[in-house]
């Protein structure tokens, strides 16, 4: 995908991972400390992360199309480079988010054995594992994000913004 209705598809694909990564790592926590959210909200955030993984490659893709359209700089490339690490952080939380799934499907069902439970979810050890690892899970996702974010508005805006308003010519008269 390159463009959208004229503007490059990047600058539009990027505010979905904006949004659903960060939903979706927040979700995380939740699930995983919280049962009353890991039963109702487990599937959703799956279905969300997987979603994200999906989604991620497509807004990098339309990422490095844009940069060979642009003017090369530092900040670009560094830009580039971070992008790159995007796809990681949503298959860490997408990974941590069927293990919290599975965990609630197991509790569920009543046909499993218990010495067939794979992710003990009855056992309050294994959900502060779980719950540790999905808030460090989260919060690198959050801020690998942030990282991106932030090189990617310096890529787009430094050395472009005047700290005294621009002068505005008035709209044409019809």
């Amino acid at each position: 995908m390159t463009t959208v209705n004229g503007l490059p598809a990047h600058v539009l694909l990027v505010h979905a991972i904006v949004v659903l990564l960060p939903l979706s790592a927040l979700l995380l926590v939740l699930t995983a400390a919280w049962p009353a959210a890991r039963r109702s909200l487990a599937g959703a955030n799956l279905v969300l992360a997987a979603a994200t993984v999906a989604l991620t490659p497509v807004t990098t893709d339309a990422g490095e199309w844009l940069e060979r359209r642009v003017p090369s700089s530092v900040v670009l490339r560094d830009h580039t480079e971070l992008g790159d690490t995007a796809v990681w952080a949503a298959l860490a939380v997408a990974a941590t988010a069927l293990a919290i799934w599975w965990r609630q499907r197991e509790a569920g069902d009543r046909r499993t054995l218990l010495s067939r439970r794979v992710l003990a979810p009855g056992s309050t050890a294994v959900t502060a594992v779980i719950t540790v690892v999905a808030v460090a899970v989260a919060g690198l996702a959050v801020f690998d994000i942030y990282r991106i974010g932030d090189s990617g508005a310096k890529a787009a805006w430094q050395g472009r913004i005047t700290s005294t308003p621009a002068e505005r010519q008035a709209p044409p008269r019809r």
